[in-house]
């Protein structure tokens, strides 16, 4: 194993989009299980975002092998194994398919009970307790950011470990789906999911003086057609919006690394950042960030390992 000084510095940053991020959790397995590189910082928006936090937070207290139990122990909670559970889930799928065929009525999140937001938070704070959050955010360890959004003022959230701002609600606020949930008040401002600012955040990071930032992308960047039916073209355009943020982002590192390679910030803390990508290589639709099926959920995790084992095959071919 290298020493500590000898190995590459790594910010990994993690894109939401539903239960697809299942497949980060499988990346992120595989990639914390490898001894050859440091990882100073994660950052992530929705489901991206709670993958990024177990991660974080098993690194900062325990160690890998607990970030990996997290990680397991969230997707199998999320999972729908009761027979009511399974139910709803299918219903939820099936009825959002239909809304690229027939007009649906549309019901706001504030409509109903917010019980599938409680739940959330009951599962995120019994995988980590609220009390221990303090004692992880001033322990050494890789930095953590969680987007969101502002829902008033339009303004970007990312928030900080560094800044000790990471509580069960920034994960919530993270993930908080318009049309599922309501917005979550932290500090007494209403933020949205962080699908519609960075997703995920990644300006902060070279802060960290990573040698590379690794992003695992769940939107797709290209397709292979064209799409024409209905279902196709609103699943291509929810795809572009959520890739949007990310080249935004992307945009950012790779002036810097412009600069750096004309001299511009010489002296400065700034230095050339390598941009790798695991991707989600699988043609899947809108309505699958829904399905919360455990083989759906299995399926991912399982694809999600296997890319990020290629990866490092790549990274280190012998």
């Amino acid at each position: 194993m290298p020493s500590p000084a000898a190995r590459p510095r790594v910010a990994i940053a993690c894109q939401g989009g539903g239960s697809h991020p299942a497949f980060t959790a499988g990346v992120l397995k595989r990639l914390l299980r490898d001894d050859r590189f440091d990882v100073v910082a994660l950052s992530g928006t929705s489901g991206g975002g709670v993958c990024a936090f177990l991660a974080w937070y098993g690194l900062t207290t325990a160690g890998a092998g607990t970030s990996v139990s997290l990680l397991d122990s969230f997707w199998a909670g999320v999972s729908a194994t009761e027979p009511w559970d399974v139910a709803l889930n299918a219903w939820v799928v099936n009825t959002s398919r239909l809304e690229g065929v027939m007009t649906l009525p549309a019901v706001s999140p504030y409509a109903y009970p917010h019980w599938g937001q409680e739940r959330f938070r009951q599962q995120l704070d019994g995988l980590v307790p609220p009390e221990a959050l303090a004692d992880a955010e001033t322990a050494p360890g890789p930095l953590l950011l969680v987007g969101a959004v502002d829902v008033e003022s339009g303004q970007f959230k990312a928030f900080s470990s560094a800044r000790r701002e990471i509580t069960a609600d920034a994960v919530l606020a993270s993930a908080a789906i318009p049309n599922l949930f309501r917005a979550v008040h932290v500090d007494g401002i209403a933020y949205w999911d962080g699908l519609f600012s960075q997703n995920p955040p990644v300006r902060e990071l070279p802060d960290t003086r990573p040698d590379a930032i690794w992003v695992v992308q769940i939107n797709p960047a290209t397709r292979s057609s064209e799409p024409t039916s209905m279902s196709e073209i609103l699943d291509r355009r929810n795809e572009l919006s959520g890739n949007l943020s990310l080249s935004q982002e992307l945009f950012f590192i790779e002036k810097i690394n412009e600069l750096v390679r004309t001299g511009a910030l010489a002296g400065t803390k700034y230095r050339e950042i390598a941009v790798e990508t695991i991707a989600l290589d699988r043609d899947l639709d809108t309505p699958s960030k829904l399905d919360r099926s455990p083989a759906f959920i299995a399926d991912l995790m399982a694809l999600g390992d296997a890319q990020a084992e290629a990866f490092l095959g790549r990274l280190s071919p012998n």
